[in-house]
């Protein structure tokens, strides 16, 4: 497994965003023909270009070195159970509570790990 090595973790800001509320952080390629920002002038906001991508074999991994794969139900879990040390499954958000109580038990009977494995279960005093 290689380290996951990022180039840049903080996000790009919106030119002038941290001066108006009505323009967002949301990145937006500044286009005037006077701005500093597009100009690449020293101290200005940096822009994203090609250069900050990452590693292509860690690309999308997450901090414990697995990938995510979205599950809807259980049978779309079964597809992990021999690719439980490269992927993590994480619950699609649409799915109900009694849907993801199924998915979690299947889970852990595949050893595969859930990344949101714990929303939406109540405790079983509630019920």
């Amino acid at each position: 497994m290689v380290v996951a090595v990022k180039k840049r973790t903080k996000r790009f800001i919106r030119h002038q965003s941290d001066r108006y509320v009505k323009v967002k952080a949301s990145w937006r390629k500044p286009k005037g023909i006077d701005n500093r920002v597009r100009r690449r002038f020293k101290g200005q906001f940096l822009m994203p270009n090609i250069g900050y991508g990452n590693n292509r074999k860690t690309r999308h991994q997450l901090p414990d070195g697995l990938r995510k794969f979205l599950v809807n139900n259980v049978q779309e879990l079964e597809v992990l159970m021999m690719q439980n040390r490269r992927y993590a499954a994480e619950i699609a958000h649409n799915v109900s509570a009694r849907k993801r109580k199924l998915i979690v038990e299947r889970a852990q009977q595949l050893n595969v790990k859930l990344t949101n494995g714990n929303a939406r279960l109540r405790s079983e005093e509630n019920e």
